[in-house]
């Protein structure tokens, strides 16, 4: 067992990054990070607290170099039976709202087999910490549920969607108030740390800082969390040369159609080439 002295140095891992995330958050014998992290988000106090939970997928590193998956499939297994879906999402990537109603509807539809009742469906909360932002609004934090446009009823009860929007969190440490503020600053910002600051007095809180410590880690967690981290920088260079070309492409079309219309004027060609550029 690893002994954390008071202040003492530590280094902890970009806690967005797959392999420290599941392992941070997907460790069953840490439960109570996961339990107060979804206590926080959702708002539930009282007898509606999670009490405990079940993870059908537990934290492992990846077999082969390319497997990766960044979807934590929780089940809790309180009183009200509620099941999760906590996703980490790095990048905008098309189609992303879509692959969130799937994922919890399969989420949904996947706790019962064919001819059992319905009644037993419980309900399926979805919850994404994002990289980038989603919505037009300035709120870090919003939630989705299934309303009367009209009236705001509620009746279909069992999805809700939640996002975080990490670059619309802008509270400093000396500002956190609430556990789910110190929550999201834990995420964004554990890895530019070296302690666990003194207002982090939640016990699932501390917990997640000792398990982001990398000097705790083992070999075969520090080499996948490595490998993770090189690969997402090779993904986020061939988005962005991605980007560019497209760039590069829809300029080139852009040009082409001014010059096509600047020929029907009847404009003398080696001027044409002069204005954009084109070969003949």
């Amino acid at each position: 067992m690893y002994i954390f002295e008071k202040n003492s140095t530590m280094k902890f891992a970009n806690v967005t990054d797959d392999i420290a995330f599941r392992k941070i958050f997907g460790d069953e014998n840490k439960k109570v990070v996961l339990i107060s992290f979804l206590n926080a988000v959702l708002c539930l106090e009282g007898e509606h607290k999670i009490t405990d939970l079940y993870f059908p997928n537990t934290f492992q590193l990846p077999k082969f170099r390319d497997g990766k998956s960044t979807i934590l499939d929780v089940k809790a297994t309180d009183e009200s039976g509620r099941s999760f879906l906590v996703e980490m999402q790095v990048a905008d990537i098309n189609g992303f709202s879509k692959r969130v109603l799937y994922y919890t509807s399969l989420g949904y539809v996947s706790q019962i087999d064919r001819g059992v009742f319905y009644d037993k469906l419980r309900p399926t909360i979805f919850i994404g910490i994002l990289q980038f932002n989603m919505s037009n609004n300035d709120e870090y934090i919003h939630r989705h549920q299934i309303l009367n446009v009209e009236t705001g009823e509620r009746l279909l009860m069992d999805m809700e969607f939640n996002f975080i929007e990490l670059p619309k969190f802008k509270l400093e440490l000396k500002d956190l108030n609430t556990v789910l503020e110190k929550w999201i600053y834990f995420i964004k910002e554990a890895e530019h740390l070296n302690i666990i600051p003194e207002n982090m007095d939640d016990k699932g809180l501390q917990t997640a800082f000792e398990s982001a410590n990398i000097q705790t880690w083992t070999k075969a967690e520090l080499l996948a969390y490595d490998y993770s981290g090189m690969r997402e920088t090779d993904e986020r260079l061939r988005m962005e040369k991605g980007m560019e070309k497209g760039m590069e492409v829809g300029m080139e079309k852009g040009k082409l159609e001014i010059a096509q219309k600047m020929k029907l004027s009847g404009m003398a060609s080696s001027l044409i080439l002069e204005l954009t550029g084109l070969n003949l």
